[in-house]
């Protein structure tokens, strides 16, 4: 890897948001990545308590340069949950700090509607971009199914895969913008240009494990098991 790379794997209700008990049970990652070198950082899916995610970013001596969202849920980007709860992340932080939010363009609209950002703030890309953070390059991958705009981070030999694929399972297709059709290629076709020994690192700890290889996750996770459409919509589809 390389060691310019800076890059931190931070847990809801435990590296931060210790106490809020959404936090603590929705078990949520939120990742920093960024250039040593050039002291530069985004924030992936910043949640709960932005202000904490910023104080770590200081102790490392790191400056936020952007967000990166991986899809509009309010518990990766903040915003309110169907019942009115409401939870912190990126109109917050853009209080804090001034920076631009990058998403995938089939996801914009779902972001201001949940979060309520200010349009200006957003920058959307295409699948395959490359979002620059000093010298690190990381690449945004649309990855539909989850959401119509859900996107993975691969960067330095690791996939950030949001809500799209978990060490055991993916994510669900049946809350809105969700097509389990969509989620079927992103898994066979999408994701397929990935290779067995990149490093997963997922949106939730919904494992032992908190990251594992492709390969690790290929050989094991149930997803995989179907060989066709049709199969996947008999054993995923609902």
């Amino acid at each position: 890897m390389n060691e310019n790379f800076y890059f931190r794997q931070l847990l809801s209700g435990r590296d931060f948001a210790v106490g809020d008990a959404v936090a603590l049970s929705m078990r949520n990652f939120t990742y920093a990545l960024g250039d040593r070198r050039s002291g530069e950082a985004v924030l992936v899916d910043p949640a709960y308590r932005p202000g904490e995610l910023l104080d770590v970013l200081s102790a490392d001596e790191m400056t936020l340069v952007g967000a990166v969202a991986t899809h509009y849920h309010p518990d990766h980007i903040g915003g309110t949950f169907i019942g009115e709860q409401h939870v912190s992340g990126i109109v917050e932080l853009l209080a804090l700090q001034d920076v631009p939010v990058h998403v995938q363009a089939d996801e914009v609209s779902w972001v201001l509607e949940r979060t309520g950002v200010d349009p200006n703030a957003l920058l959307t890309h295409q699948d395959g971009e490359v979002l620059n953070v000093g010298g690190i390059e990381i690449t945004l991958l649309h990855t539909p199914g989850h959401t119509p705009g859900s996107q993975c981070l691969f960067v330095e030999g690791c996939l950030l895969s949001g809500d799209t694929l978990f060490i055991d399972g993916c994510g669900r297709t049946d809350f809105p913008g969700g097509d389990p059709e969509e989620m079927y290629w992103t898994l066979s076709e999408r994701l397929a240009q990935v290779s067995d020994e990149t490093v997963l690192y997922p949106g939730h700890l919904y494992s032992k494990e908190p990251y594992l290889t492709m390969g690790e996750v290929r050989a094991r996770n149930a997803v995989f098991a179907a060989t066709s459409l049709e199969q996947w919509l008999v054993m995923f589809g609902t």
